[in-house]
């Protein structure tokens, strides 16, 4: 079965791979604290432009977001975030459960309308009542979003913008940023994405590592005792080497970018290949992950041979799917799903 399942479905990079074996007996200090974090740290800090920024390696992704968000606010605010935002649909509640209500906004494509924020900010504080409710405390949104869409320089430009005028902080979810930043559609470079918002991870789950993701903030101060909050989430990992040595060589030689590029040209190869057999997309997603309607009597038969997430409860004549490139995927993959589609 050929799978275009998800993005973190195989191990990591053979380069990861090999350097993780090579350091293997090495012996250091753990949490973060080891020679390879130092310069993984560096490295990032190094692409993002920030001098006096700092770096912090997380073991996951819903850890990440919880922990982030948990530090961000007080006890009494909430987080923006549009309604198909991965914290509100895809993380079991994570955020409420550290006691923090999701304060969700339409969402379009799975993106959040500047509009839209700068009306709900508005009618809040215009609200007398307002005291009596959560408060918002930040903007979350995702680089790319859940449904493969980015936003543009300008949209974060402005996005930004408004947080600013309300002393609110910005945190972007870079779970898949490495497809985000390897899209031609994409004009938001890291050093951007670093001056327009406060907080953002680069994501190393679903793109090339084993697991983890790294945590970069603009301003240390913003998140004071982060490192402590890190452990009491239990997102702190003992043997920091282990992440430190994946980050090290992701952003060795551009390795990172690199690989975000190719996983993308792939995915295009696959929607043109489903535009050519007539088939809708079902969002214009210019990353990694592509989405298509299909015929319920297509959709069962090309599950016999690929393996691909229904995405949403199935039509009763049609259904929307989801095919995913990574990191791994190859030029076979996707000829040999060509040659499936093209006997359908």
């Amino acid at each position: 079965m050929l799978n275009f399942m998800c993005d973190y479905t195989r191990g990591c990079h053979p380069q990861i791979l090999e350097n993780l074996t090579t350091t293997n007996f090495e012996q250091s200090v753990g949490y973060g604290l080891d020679p390879h974090s130092k310069r993984a740290c560096k490295l990032i800090l190094d692409k993002c432009g920030l001098k006096d920024g700092q770096v912090y390696f997380l073991v996951g992704g819903t850890q990440t977001n919880d922990t982030v968000i948990d530090g961000l606010l007080s006890k009494v605010e909430g987080v923006i975030c549009a309604s198909s935002g991965h914290i509100s649909v895809h993380e079991a509640g994570a955020i409420e459960s550290s006691g923090h209500k999701l304060l969700t906004l339409p969402s379009y494509e799975g993106k959040l309308k500047a509009c839209d924020l700068s009306q709900y900010l508005k009618d809040f504080f215009n609200d007398e009542t307002s005291e009596h409710m959560v408060q918002p405390g930040m903007v979350y949104i995702s680089q790319p979003t859940e449904f493969g869409t980015l936003y543009s320089k300008s949209e974060l430009t402005e996005i930004y913008k408004i947080c600013k005028d309300y002393h609110l902080p910005l945190y972007v979810d870079g779970a898949r940023l490495g497809y985000a930043l390897g899209a031609s559609a994409n004009d938001v470079s890291l050093e951007d994405l670093a001056s327009l918002c406060d907080v953002f991870y680069i994501g190393g789950t679903k793109v090339g590592a084993l697991f983890g993701e790294a945590v970069v903030v603009k301003d240390p101060k913003m998140l004071p005792k982060f490192f402590t909050l890190i452990k009491q989430h239990g997102a702190l990992l003992a043997k920091g080497r282990i992440l430190g040595i994946q980050f090290e060589t992701l952003f060795t030689d551009d390795l990172y970018f690199k690989i975000g590029k190719i996983a993308v040209s792939l995915a295009l190869q696959i929607r043109k290949a489903f535009e050519s057999k007539g088939f809708r997309c079902y969002v214009n997603s210019p990353t990694n992950q592509q989405f298509f309607v299909l015929p319920n009597e297509v959709l069962d038969a090309l599950q016999k041979e690929v393996l691909f997430e229904l995405w949403g409860p199935r039509g009763e004549k049609e259904s929307a799917v989801r095919l995913v490139t990574d990191w791994a995927t190859s030029q076979e993959d996707v000829d040999k799903l060509i040659a499936i589609l093209e006997k359908l």
